[in-house]
Order: C-alpha cells, then sequence, then structure tokens
C-alpha cells in the first residue's frame, strides 16, 4: 500500500468558485454531440511551477500537487455545483470565500473556504431558509498537512460485504453497503481534505465498484454508460432519505498506461461526469457528492498495461470519516 511523506504540508489551494452558471454537456455526451474540449486542450493549458521541493501544475479548473512520491489533484466542487444554476454568487467575508450556487428548485447549496482553500462548510438551505450541514470542518481549525497515517483496517468477512462489484449486485444489496459501519473503529472525526487525500483512511468504509466506460481521452460520460449508474443512484438516494447529511465520495481511477499526470487529471474529471449524471439523470443531491480522481495510484491489478478492472470508479460512504455521530 503506497505510503505519503510524513512532514505533509497544505497542498495548494483549490481553483477559485465559479462566477456562472455553467452546462452539463461538458460532462455527458448526448447523441451525436462532439465533445466540448479534448485532452489535448488540457494539455496545452498547463502551467509548473515550483514552490521549495513541490511542483505545482495548474490546468484551468484543476490544481496538480507533486510533493516527493506523492502526487494529488484539487478542484473546486462548486463548479459542478454551477451546473444548470439559476444564480450563482460569490461573496467574501474577510479571508472566507462564499459561494452560493442557486439550484432550479430555489434550493442553495452555500460553500465557505478558508483563504488557504480548505472547505470550511457546506450546507443546503430549502426555499423556506431551513439549513442542514452537509460538511463542516471548522473543528478542525488551521490543521497543517491532508495525509492522516492511520494503520490500514484488516476486514475478516465475506469479501462483497466489503468491496462490491456494481455489474452484478442488486439494489439492495448497494443500499445495505452503502448503510455498513466502518470496518474497524474510527479514532476521531477527519476532515474532508484527509480522507481525500489518506487512501488507508478511505479503506475503512466499504465500496462499490462499477464498470463504467468513458471514449479514449475523453471525460463525456455516454447515455448508454448512464444507464449503469440507476442502481448506485438508487442506493445513495435512499440513504440521503434516512439521513440528509449523508456524504458520498465518487472516486476516479485509471490503468497505468499513459502519463501518471495525464492519468490523474483524466480520472478525476470522469469522477466529476459520473457525478453530473447522478444528479442530472437521477436527481441525487450534488452537495452530498465529493468526487476525486486517483489515476493510476492504487491499481486494483497490479500491471502496467491496459486493464479494465483498473479503469473503474468506485463509491463510498464517508459520512462516519467526517461526522462521528454517523458511525455510532
Amino acid at each position: 500500500m503506497q505510503r505519503a511523506p510524513q512532514g505533509n504540508r497544505p497542498a495548494a489551494a483549490a481553483p477559485p468558485p465559479p462566477t456562472q452558471s455553467r452546462n452539463a454537456s461538458d460532462f455527458i455526451r448526448r447523441g451525436d454531440q462532439g465533445p466540448q474540449r479534448n485532452f489535448d486542450d488540457i494539455r496545452r493549458e498547463r502551467r509548473e511551477t515550483r514552490d521549495g521541493s513541490r511542483t505545482i501544475i495548474t490546468e484551468g479548473d484543476r490544481t496538480i500537487v507533486r510533493d516527493g512520491s506523492r502526487t494529488i489533484i484539487r478542484h473546486n466542487e462548486a463548479d459542478r455545483f454551477a451546473i444548470d444554476a439559476r444564480d450563482v454568487r460569490v461573496t467574501r467575508r474577510g479571508n472566507d470565500t462564499i459561494s452560493i450556487i442557486v439550484r432550479p428548485d430555489g434550493t442553495q447549496i452555500v460553500t465557505t473556504t478558508a483563504g488557504d482553500g480548505r472547505l470550511l462548510r457546506r450546507v443546503r438551505r430549502d426555499r423556506g431558509g431551513r439549513e442542514v450541514v452537509i460538511i463542516d470542518n471548522r473543528f478542525a481549525g488551521p490543521r497543517p498537512g491532508y495525509f492522516v497515517d492511520v494503520p490500514p483496517p484488516r476486514w475478516r468477512g465475506p469479501p462483497d460485504r466489503y468491496i462490491l462489484d456494481g455489474r452484478r449486485a442488486d439494489r439492495n444489496a448497494i443500499f445495505a453497503l452503502f448503510l455498513a459501519p466502518p470496518i474497524e473503529r474510527i479514532e476521531r472525526r477527519y476532515t474532508l481534505d484527509e480522507v481525500r487525500y489518506s487512501e488507508p483512511l478511505r479503506a475503512y468504509m466499504p465500496r462499490v465498484d462499477l464498470d463504467v466506460h468513458f471514449p479514449t481521452g475523453s471525460w463525456q460520460i455516454t447515455t448508454d454508460q448512464i444507464d449503469q449508474l440507476a442502481a448506485i443512484a438508487d442506493g445513495i438516494n435512499r440513504a440521503i432519505q434516512k439521513n440528509p447529511r449523508e456524504v458520498f465520495m465518487i472516486e476516479g481511477h485509471t490503468d497505468a498506461v499513459g502519463a501518471a499526470e495525464d492519468n490523474l487529471s483524466l480520472s478525476d474529471r470522469r469522477a466529476e461526469a459520473v457525478a453530473v449524471a447522478l444528479t442530472e439523470q437521477f436527481q441525487v443531491p450534488p452537495e452530498n457528492l465529493v468526487t476525486q480522481g486517483y489515476g493510476e495510484q492504487y491499481l486494483k491489478v497490479q500491471t502496467d498495461g491496459p486493464s479494465e478492472e483498473n479503469r473503474r470508479v468506485a463509491v463510498r460512504r464517508i459520512t462516519p470519516l467526517i461526522d462521528q455521530q454517523a458511525g455510532r
């Protein structure tokens, strides 16, 4: 299992939130519609700078940070919330940035971000002004770093109660797995960034692996692949109905063919495309989803060659990791 350096510093800030509504066609390809952008466009956007021992690569709405043996990618979730939005507002309060995305039904997604790019709080506010706090990282204060070195958990039960094959599982099995507690005791409450960038920590929660295919070099999901998401969407929506504060992580993975940074960027965009499809097609609340790409870092099958098993999207419920009340 890959380890990160122990002397972590905060990652470079994610790009700023959007200031206008976006279109789902950036992520969903319908009919004969061609791609809005291709990966050559992304490569041309890249700019590389140095910050001490770190290399920081910016490419439009993504920031890649290479620090020693570890490379991560960051983006702003508010970009996804702004798809088909009725209104987008961004204000400043001291050093914090507050983005308010108004969805077509009048629901507001309010995101507060610190000056260094850390997510502080994400809230859903309905038309009557009632609020549900989805994510609250303010308990952490200015905690440095983003990787936590926890011992990898050991699963002793049936394999399909820990990693579920989404191609073969029925809706009830997916829903049951999403309600499952951590496989071992969680020591404390963690920030979203700590969960994003700490693979052993995420491993405390079961996951569902999906077989979702994308055109080569593209992050647009096609309509035939969207149908593969119906059972996952059902499980997520049922869980959110039970607890409106549930948070699910959509993880993008690639095989090891090609440049590592290309794979990281592509996997991050594909995870975002799956989240967009879940919202647009199945009405999964976007604010209850987070997305993250890992490229070729955590191969399911150890091979340098092409591998369909490694080109996957995984979904796991992370609520108990960021909200200890949910893990009890």
